[in-house]
C-alpha cells in the first residue's frame, strides 16, 4: 500500500503579457484552474500507475468546505485513491496563484489554506505495515510530517521522502532529524545542494557530492533528479546507480518531479529494487512533460507499459 501525507491544491493559472509589477493591473484573457499541490500530484501519479496492479493508494490530506475542495476530493477518487484520511478543514482549499508571462517567466503566490490543518493523527497506525510506503513533501507542516515519518517507521514502513521544497530549517540537529527518518531521499540537483550546505557541508555544484554526504552521514538511500540526464541514487554501500531519460521535446514539465516520486513508490512498493524503480519513473517523467499541466500527462499503467517495450 502507498500512502501520500500531504498538500492538495487548486492551481489558478493566468498567462499574461508581462508579470506586473508592485501596484500595477496587468490583464489577461483568461484564467484555468488545474488540479495540484505536490501531495495529491504525487498520489494521482502513483494511483495511475498503481491501477490494474497490487498496490492501492491512499492519501492524508486537507481541504476547505468549498467548491474547490470538492473538486479536489472528486479528483483524487476519480484516480482510484482513498480519500478517507483526508480532513475537511475550516481553512479554504489552499491555492497557488500562477501568472506566466510569454517568455515562460512565471510569479507564485501560494495560499497554504487547508494544508496546514493537516495534522499526524489524521493518519491512523491501522495503515501502516512492513508492506507500506509512505510518501512525504515539503508542502504540510514538517513537524507533523516528521511524526508520521518516525511513527511509519517504527511499524517497518519505507519511507520516501521528497525535500521538496527545501525545509525551513536552518540548523543542521534539525535537517539531521529529518534525514534520519527517511529511507529514501528524493531532490533535485539544487534542493540537495541546498541541503547539503545546511548540514553543513557545502560542495559547489557537485550534487552527486552532496548526495553522497548525505547518504553517508544521514543514512537514507538518496536520489537526485537530474532533468534530461536522467537521475542519480547513491546507496548506503556507496554504489552510485544511474537512469537514463530518453530524449523527448518536452511541451510543459511541470509535475515532471511529482511524476517521478509517485512512479518510484510504486515501484518500491511492487518490490522493484531501486535501479528498475528509477528507470521506471524516469520513463514516467519523460511521459508526463508531453501533455500542458501537472497531473493531466501523468502515464496510466499501461500507456507506461507501452513505452517502457519500446525503448
Amino acid at each position: 500500500m502507498i500512502i501520500v501525507f500531504g498538500s492538495i491544491n487548486m492551481d489558478l493559472v493566468a498567462r499574461v503579457p508581462r508579470i506586473a509589477r508592485p501596484g500595477e493591473t496587468v490583464l489577461s484573457r483568461r484564467a484555468d484552474s488545474f488540479f495540484g499541490g505536490k501531495g495529491a500530484n504525487q498520489a494521482v501519479a502513483a494511483a495511475r500507475i498503481s491501477r490494474g496492479g497490487p498496490v492501492r493508494v491512499a492519501m492524508a490530506g486537507a481541504v476547505g468546505n468549498d467548491p474547490f475542495g470538492t473538486a479536489c476530493l472528486k479528483n483524487l477518487e476519480e484516480n482510484g485513491i482513498d480519500v478517507e484520511a483526508i480532513r475537511i478543514a475550516e481553512d479554504p482549499t489552499g491555492c497557488a496563484f500562477i501568472t506566466v508571462d510569454g517568455t515562460g517567466e512565471n510569479a507564485i503566490t501560494v495560499a497554504n489554506g487547508a494544508n496546514m490543518a493537516l495534522r499526524s493523527t489524521d493518519l491512523s497506525d491501522s495503515l501502516l505495515s512492513k508492506a507500506t510506503v509512505l510518501v512525504l513533501q515539503m508542502e504540510v507542516s514538517p513537524t507533523d510530517s516528521l511524526d508520521v515519518a518516525t511513527r511509519a517507521r517504527r511499524f517497518g514502513a519505507k519511507v520516501v521522502w521528497n525535500f521538496a521544497p527545501v525545509p525551513p530549517v536552518k540548523e543542521r540537529s534539525v535537517m539531521a532529524q529529518l534525514l534520519q527518518a527517511t529511507d529514501v531521499l528524493v531532490v533535485n540537483e539544487h534542493e540537495a545542494l541546498a541541503i547539503a550546505e545546511i548540514v553543513g557541508e557545502p560542495v559547489g555544484n557537485d550534487y552527486l557530492r552532496a548526495a553522497t554526504i548525505l547518504t553517508h552521514e544521514f543514512g537514507p538511500t538518496s536520489i537526485v533528479t537530474a532533468g534530461a540526464r536522467g537521475a542519480y541514487a547513491i546507496a548506503a554501500d556507496g554504489t552510485q546507480i544511474h537512469a537514463a531519460v530518453h530524449p523527448i521535446i518536452p511541451v510543459d514539465t511541470t509535475g515532471a518531479g511529482d511524476t517521478f516520486v509517485g512512479v518510484l513508490a510504486n515501484s518500491l512498493a511492487e518490490g522493484l529494487a531501486t535501479g528498475p524503480g528509477m528507470e521506471r519513473a524516469c520513463a514516467a517523467a519523460s511521459l508526463s512533460c508531453l501533455t500542458a499541466g501537472a497531473q493531466a500527462g501523468m502515464p496510466h499503467r499501461d500507456a507506461l507499459e507501452r513505452h517502457l517495450a519500446q525503448t
